[in-house]
């Protein structure tokens, strides 16, 4: 009888346990794969090309908004949150006092799936009564879904530049839940601000980023208060702020 040194026979024991670990893995990762429906890697793979396609100015950001305000319409929910993991995503988070809590993810890799996003995303998490606070942008287009929670949402056209203020005119104020949406742009409904009214509350966010590089203006978000002075027309005068007097106010 061959002799088997411990050494050996540990090796031997340790490859097996892997080859297992990593079958079950391939199995779990299959089994994944099949409850996701092909219709959903499709409905991402459009919201993808359709950023490429505002990044190559193949369509405007009027377009733009009112083609993927359609796709999120359509969206499988439940199958959405299947591929960005929702229930471990959000499994034990630690909800912020104040403001929202970012959460990164990554797509599940399944076929139809793009290995490359042309746009940023990112989750938001929120406890009852705190907010996305209210902001502007620069230079960028973004969607919002809402994925679980209710949520009361606030839209304002950005109307005029000033040095310390910024004039906008409300545009909405409704409530959302699962499956709601909204979207911005430099031209339309720029302005947002997103207070829970439910805990926990989650919404998904796509952006694409730096669409005219001509536009003299750095993709980002311009903080400011709405609840500024009253002029004609609906019109608001906000107030600049930084983000840290924004969160203390609206967070």
């Amino acid at each position: 009888m061959e002799h088997v040194s411990r050494r050996d026979f540990t090796q031997q024991a340790l490859g097996s346990l892997l080859t297992f670990t990593l079958l079950d893995t391939l199995f779990q990762r299959d089994a994944f794969a099949d409850e996701i429906k092909p219709i959903t890697a499709k409905w991402l793979a459009d919201v993808n090309q359709l950023g490429v396609d505002l990044k190559d100015e193949k369509v405007k950001q009027l377009e733009w908004q009112k083609k993927i305000l359609e796709l999120y319409q359509q969206v499988d929910l439940p199958d959405l949150m299947q591929l960005v993991d929702f229930d471990k995503l959000s499994k034990n988070i630690d909800l912020p006092e104040h403001g929202a809590r970012s959460l990164s993810f990554k797509f599940q890799q399944i076929d139809g799936i793009p290995t490359k996003q042309v746009f940023g995303k990112q989750i938001f998490a929120l406890k009852k009564g705190r907010s996305v606070v209210p902001h502007g942008h620069n230079n960028m287009a973004t969607a919002f879904l809402i994925l679980k929670g209710e949520f009361q949402g606030r839209h304002f056209d950005r109307l005029e530049d000033l040095d310390k203020h910024m004039i906008i005119r409300p545009t909405i104020d409704q409530k959302f839940g699962p499956g709601g949406c909204s979207t911005v742009s430099d031209f339309k409904d720029n302005v947002h601000w997103f207070q829970a009214l439910s805990e926990p509350a989650f919404i998904f966010n796509i952006h694409v980023d730096n669409i005219n590089p001509n536009s003299g203006k750095s993709t980002g978000r311009v903080y400011l208060d709405p609840n500024g002075e009253k002029l004609s027309d609906g019109r608001i005068k906000a107030r600049l702020i930084d983000y840290d007097e924004s969160n203390k106010l609206y967070g």
